[in-house]
């Protein structure tokens, strides 16, 4: 049975409002287009713990996390307490550094394998292009061997728009779980290339997350030793997630420099790049990095608290449980309809994404299904992996798997 749309009205009049205030009214993913149109809402009013509400009053189960930040929950007290008393007492916004930067540099040193030295920014794309940079004037080398998505800079971008061809012009990519796509690369740039970066997990847009198959990691860093190349792993999404030490730590396979952020700190904006000391310092005199915002400590604050609750309490250890749990459950029901609806990624990380056919049919059950899901108060979101966070609960995971049955329940009807 089809479940009843939701009341969407205060969204899409702002919507319309921002269409004249800001192109596209809001910003990449988060535009209309990259969920269901005219099903999901489009501005937030408030979260707290796993639970968000729009500005029309629909509560949801939210499993996207703010595409990854959050690994506890909105409006976590403690984390959120420590950044307040950060404000009131000491003050975030100074001509110099505060020392909580040396803090949470020796954290994470203590905590990541290629962790030796550390730079702190605001993005995952900052982070990842002072590391393509870092890496370049190290090495002398030009080319850039990528797989996976390092955001929005000029030199991994896929919208090409305002960007000279000459500055992707040594940049090449090569297929996830493909060693020999890499290794023809390499045979023929390896002498000129200065890193490798990816994503230790594969998760293309829209596309079924990808674990690595035995031996692709420890063939990628075998490549780079021999074309004395550097391996930057981009874990902005696996950091603090997967482990404490991130893919790297769980996967046993330590790059030479490696990008962090997302639920580091909770929701708060932090990147940052760390690395082997002999290669970090390249960053000392030869290459440049700078901004009014990156030394804010606020950052910092979160990232210390939500660190030091993921020790004490064993959150991602219970991520993981909750996860698996969820996931045993999911495959038993998307296998009991066959509508070609599919399971991926890993339990911190779920996904479901729909087979394709020749036809396109799969769009289409796609868009009912996921319209359904949000109708229900789930949201996930059709072309990106979810999340599972600390405050999801038991009941939010029962209440989710009915929810995914009563959609696919729906498409087995309709198709």
């Amino acid at each position: 049975m089809e479940t009843k749309k939701l009341n969407l009205k205060n969204s899409m009049s702002e919507l319309e409002k921002a269409n004249n205030l800001t192109p596209g009214a809001v910003l990449g993913i988060r535009r209309p287009y990259n969920f269901v149109e005219d099903e999901f809402p489009i501005y937030f009013e408030k979260g707290k713990g796993s639970r968000v509400i729009d500005i029309d009053g629909n509560e949801y189960i939210d499993f996207l996390c703010a595409y990854g930040p959050i690994i506890f929950g909105y409006r976590e007290e403690e984390i959120d307490k420590a950044v307040i008393d950060q404000i009131e007492n000491k003050g975030f916004c100074f001509s110099l550094t505060q020392t909580i930067q040396n803090r949470l540099s020796e954290k994470l040193i203590e905590l990541i394998p290629s962790a030796e030295m550390t730079v702190f920014l605001k993005t995952g794309s900052s982070a990842a292009t002072l590391a393509v940079r870092t890496a370049r004037s190290y090495t002398g080398k030009n080319k850039i061997m990528r797989c996976g998505y390092h955001g929005w800079h000029y030199w991994c971008s896929k919208v090409k728009g305002g960007i000279p061809e000459k500055l992707q012009a040594d940049v090449y990519e090569f297929e996830y779980n493909n060693l020999q796509s890499l290794e023809k690369l390499m045979q023929q740039h390896g002498g000129e290339t200065a890193a490798v970066i990816l994503t230790p997990i594969g998760h293309p847009l829209g596309h079924k997350i990808e674990e690595p198959e035995p031996g692709f990691l420890e063939g990628v860093r075998e490549l780079t030793k021999k074309y004395n190349t550097l391996l930057i792993f981009d874990e902005i999404r696996t950091g603090f997630r997967i482990s404490l030490g991130g893919a790297q730590q769980y996967y046993g396979v330590t790059p030479d420099l490696s990008l962090f952020g997302k639920a580091m700190a909770n929701g708060y904006s932090i990147g940052a790049l760390v690395g082997k000391k002999e290669i970090m310092k390249e960053i000392e005199e030869n290459v440049f990095v700078s901004s009014t915002f990156f030394p804010n400590s606020l950052s910092f604050a979160a990232a210390l608290k939500t660190i030091e609750k993921m020790e004490k309490e064993d959150v991602l250890a219970e991520i993981w449980d909750k996860g698996r749990r969820f996931q045993i459950q999911l495959k038993k029901i998307l296998e009991k309809y066959d509508v070609g609806a599919e399971y991926s990624g890993i339990p911190p990380m779920p996904y479901i994404t729909f087979k394709r056919d020749t036809e396109n049919i799969y769009k289409s059950k796609r868009s009912d299904f996921y319209a359904q899901l949000i109708r229900h108060k789930v949201f996930m979101q059709p072309y990106h992996h979810g999340y599972i966070c600390s405050r999801h609960t038991e009941e939010d995971l029962v209440y989710t798997l009915n929810a995914v049955e009563d959609s696919l329940r729906y498409l087995k009807k309709k198709y």
